[in-house]
C-alpha cells in the first residue's frame, strides 16, 4: 500500500456529545458514525491492551479510550498526515496512545513483537475491482481497498493474544468474504447486523471473533439505526439506543446482556 499525503487544512469536530474532539482533514477521508459504532461494540475492560488497524485520525481508538478508562492504546495508520493528526488528537483529548505510521503488510518489529487483548478495524469498504477510485488520495486510501480483506483479518489474528477478541465493521455484502477470512484464524464468531430502519436490509455488519474461540456461530438480532419509516424533518432521527452511543458514549453490546462468548 502506497503512503499518501492529505491536505493540512483541518476542521475540529465533536464526537460522543463533545467528550472527544477530533481534528480531521477538511478534504479527504472524514470519519462519520461508523468508527464510533465500532468503538462502542468493542467489549474492552480497563487495563487491556488495544490495537486499531488503519486508525485514521484516531476516531474509533479515542472514542474507545474515552469510554473505557485505563486502556493501553496503539494505532497503526499508513498515511503520515492522518497518523500525525491521530497523535495530536490523542494529546488534545488527554489520552495516551501510540500511533505508528506503517503499512499493514509491513508492520515494524515493535508492533510485531506485541500481542493485544483487543484488535479493532474499519477496513476500506470498497474493492477497486468493482468500484471507482476517488481522485482524493486520503479519501481513496480510507475507502478503497489496497490489501484484500482477508489480510486485515490475518493481521488482526496474529496480533491477538490467545483468547483475545477482534472486532470489525464492514459492508453487509462483504460478510461472506470476512467469514472466509476468519477460517482457521478466529472462532466463536458473532455478527451484529446494522439496519438503517425497521424492515430494511442490513447495510453494515459488526463482526467479532475470538482467537482460539470454539463457541458456535451467532447471528444476533439486528440493531435499528434510525426510528421511523423515513427521514421527515431536519436534524437526526437516531433510534434511542444509537443516540445513546453517539451522544453519551454508551456501549453497543452484541447481545442484550453484553456478554462475550
Amino acid at each position: 500500500m502506497t503512503m499518501t499525503s492529505v491536505s493540512t487544512e483541518t476542521t475540529d469536530n465533536a464526537f460522543l456529545g463533545g467528550r472527544v474532539q477530533l481534528l480531521q482533514p477538511r478534504r479527504g477521508y472524514r470519519a462519520g458514525v461508523d468508527p464510533v459504532l465500532l468503538a462502542a461494540a468493542v467489549a474492552a475492560r480497563p487495563g487491556e491492551a488495544v490495537l486499531e488497524l488503519g486508525c485514521g485520525v484516531g476516531t474509533a481508538l479515542l472514542c474507545l479510550g474515552a469510554r473505557v478508562p485505563g486502556l493501553t492504546l496503539c494505532g497503526v495508520e499508513v498515511q503520515p498526515d492522518y497518523a500525525e493528526l491521530a497523535r495530536r488528537n490523542a494529546a488534545r483529548n488527554r489520552l495516551s496512545a501510540e500511533v505508528v505510521c506503517a503499512d499493514l503488510a509491513d508492520l515494524p518489529p515493535g508492533v510485531k513483537a506485541r500481542t493485544f487483548d483487543q484488535v479493532l478495524a474499519n477496513p476500506p469498504y470498497f474493492q477497486r475491482t468493482t468500484s471507482h477510485a476517488s481522485p482524493d488520495a486520503g479519501r481513496e486510501t480510507g475507502r478503497g481497498e489496497g490489501l484484500v480483506l482477508g489480510h486485515w483479518i490475518a493481521v488482526a489474528a496474529r496480533r491477538l493474544r490467545p483468547g483475545g477478541f477482534a472486532t470489525f465493521i464492514q459492508r453487509a455484502e462483504r460478510l461472506p468474504e470476512m467469514l472466509a477470512g476468519c477460517e482457521g484464524r478466529l472462532g466463536g464468531l458473532e455478527v451484529l447486523p446494522l439496519i438503517p430502519r425497521a424492515g430494511r436490509a442490513a447495510r453494515l455488519v459488526l463482526l467479532r471473533g475470538r482467537k482460539g474461540g470454539g463457541a458456535a456461530f451467532r447471528l444476533h438480532a439486528p440493531v435499528v439505526l434510525h426510528h421511523g419509516e423515513a427521514h421527515l424533518a431536519d436534524g437526526d432521527d437516531y433510534a434511542p439506543r444509537i443516540a445513546d452511543v453517539l451522544r453519551n458514549g454508551a456501549a453497543l453490546p452484541f447481545a442484550a446482556a453484553g456478554k462475550q462468548g
